[in-house]
């Protein structure tokens, strides 16, 4: 990326931040990801390369620190990139009000979708010691990523590619541009439900609950409050 040659610090900060891909990296740092697999499942359309780059270059400007563990790597958050935090979450909440989803085929994504339900899922509402399976299909998702598997059980929330073999508790049908509207705040689970763009199969009660157990984004509420004004 060249330099924008300027001494002013927002220019100086916005090469380092604003290069293609930092701001995603941080944005998954900043929501817990530590581990090299799980950064990338959140940029799943980023070369591993790519992501090794970015976080050798965070780590030299000292935003990120790389800590080796028993289990392996990690990377941390230094001070500086916790300084990050307001300025990536108004970047989100400004994208929300004013952008919303629009979003164009090539820019929706079931792999990131599901890695953000997984992360963010309430597992405090969630049965307790009750293992729960929501098997999610994907009628319009690319091949290989139209069915994924959300386990929960004893705390702890997995997403699964292949089949877990576990009994299902509930099924979610639907297009990926509905449930990620949904997700983002774009509409209410009711108007998807009504346009037959997403059914729930399993237990009526169960069926009520899928939506208090896996929540929206945090960015949801910023884009119904924009959509109500």
């Amino acid at each position: 990326m060249l330099g924008y040659g300027q001494f002013c610090t927002v220019a100086r900060g916005a090469e380092v931040i604003g290069e293609r891909w930092t701001p995603l990296v941080v944005r998954e740092l900043l929501c817990g990801s530590k581990r090299f697999n799980d950064i990338r499942r959140g940029v799943p359309r980023m070369s591993a390369t790519l992501l090794a780059q970015r976080l050798r270059k965070l780590e030299e400007i000292g935003v990120i620190e790389r800590v080796k563990t028993k289990a392996g790597a990690e990377y941390r958050l230094t001070a500086a990139g916790e300084e990050l935090r307001p300025l990536v979450l108004a970047l989100g909440h400004w994208g929300a009000r004013w952008i919303g989803s629009r979003l164009k085929r090539e820019q929706l994504d079931a792999g990131f979708l599901m890695w953000d339900i997984r992360r963010f899922a309430h597992r405090e509402l969630f049965p307790a010691q009750q293992r729960v399976v929501i098997q999610f299909r994907f009628t319009d998702a690319r091949r290989g990523e139209r069915e994924w598997w959300l386990v929960v059980e004893n705390g702890e929330v997995d997403l699964c590619r292949d089949d877990p073999g576990h009994e299902v508790t509930l099924i979610v049908e639907s297009t990926v541009r509905a449930l990620t509207e949904i997700w983002s705040g774009d509409i209410r689970p009711g108007q998807a439900l009504d346009q037959q763009q997403l059914r729930i199969l399993g237990r009526p009660r169960d069926a009520r609950d899928f939506w208090s157990w896996i929540g929206t984004s945090g960015f949801a509420p910023t884009r119904l409050a924009a959509l109500t004004h």
